[in-house]
């Protein structure tokens, strides 16, 4: 089977003049070498495309593939996660991980939340800044917590996101407003443990791979897995494998957020537990980091003693299972 492979390099973007803020959800060389060697351990052969303008090209070249892995997260709007499976889906190309419609609304935190609080699954009570004129609607108890509606890797969130006080409600949704200019979703704040699923596969045959609790070393920014605590995670973070009561119970709302959302091959769910212990959704990523050496899914999975080539090898097989083996005939 060709394998053709997407990403957004980070060193590309910084040399068209974008911050490391701006690109910091883009992958490093090394994220896609370890991919490509896994897809090649498994017997197929691979195609390096990189980013969407240059599978645009490919495809007006009338390059095929017979399976997409796609990591591309893309740049602007809220679609941007979702670009390159719609351009695959127009040319009948499969792809590993979630489709546009899913990509597009998981991005958007408050639009997810939304459909998890319909669905009954615990998640903070919340509303959605649009801009500054929402800020005094806001009548929810604090401490709350702001962060931009649809970034990741802690963009937008420092020690400030933790809010208790109306003014500095204003102040935070303000300058967010205005920095990454999209909304802001501000949440209650919740007191208890932090958790990620890892979770590999697709609908009834999704399972977890193992909860990680994610522990703040006392040099961090307190209270939050903030943009810098990520960062710089060697020293201001510890990782640790949950295995007790409260962690069976995240990993139950993670499969049921997942499951519900209809995310597929492979990702993480975030959750933080309230007063009383009980996980709550925070946010899905259904095209979570692949680094081997630096993203949770990769460091949640050497915890539990799953080589990287064996996590690659379960997404594949998901995507292989779910898709139809008469899609594989690439139709123009």
């Amino acid at each position: 089977m060709k394998v053709g492979i997407t990403y957004d390099l980070r060193s590309e973007y910084l040399a068209l003049g974008y911050s490391l803020e701006e690109t910091a959800e883009f992958d490093k060389p090394d994220t896609v070498q370890a991919i490509e060697n896994a897809i090649r351990e498994l017997g197929h052969e691979t195609d390096r495309i990189g980013r969407i303008r240059s599978l645009v090209v490919r495809l007006a070249e009338g390059s095929l593939w017979d399976m997409v892995f796609n990591i591309a997260e893309g740049l602007k709007g809220f679609g941007r996660e979702a670009a390159v499976p719609a351009l695959l889906d127009a040319y009948n190309i499969p792809y590993t991980f979630s489709d546009p419609m899913v990509l597009s609304l998981s991005l958007h935190k408050g639009m997810t939340k939304r459909v998890m609080r319909d669905m009954g699954i615990p998640t903070p009570d919340f509303a959605v800044i649009e801009g500054p004129q929402d800020i005094a609607g806001i009548n929810l108890p604090y401490p709350l917590f702001a962060k931009p509606v649809a970034e990741g890797t802690g963009k937008g969130v420092t020690g400030a996101s933790k809010i208790t006080s109306r003014g500095q409600l204003g102040a935070v949704c303000r300058e967010l407003l205005g920095k990454f200019n999209q909304p802001v979703l501000v949440e209650t704040f919740l007191p208890g443990r932090e958790f990620t699923v890892g979770i590999v596969g697709t609908g009834q045959d999704s399972a977890a791979v193992g909860v990680m609790e994610v522990l703040l070393r006392h040099e961090a920014e307190k209270d939050v897995y903030s943009y810098l605590n990520k960062e710089n995670y060697e020293e201001l973070v510890e990782y640790r494998l949950a295995d007790d009561d409260e962690a069976a119970r995240a990993a139950e709302v993670a499969l049921s957020a997942w499951r519900g959302l209809g995310c597929r091959d492979g990702g993480r769910v975030d959750l933080r537990s309230d007063a009383s212990g009980v996980p709550n959704f925070i946010e899905v990523n259904p095209l979570a980091g692949l680094n081997p050496a630096h993203s949770d899914l990769p460091i949640l999975a050497r915890l539990k003693g799953i080589p990287y080539n064996d996590l690659i090898r379960g997404i594949m097989e998901s995507a292989e299972k779910r898709i139809p083996s008469e899609k594989t005939n690439n139709v123009r």
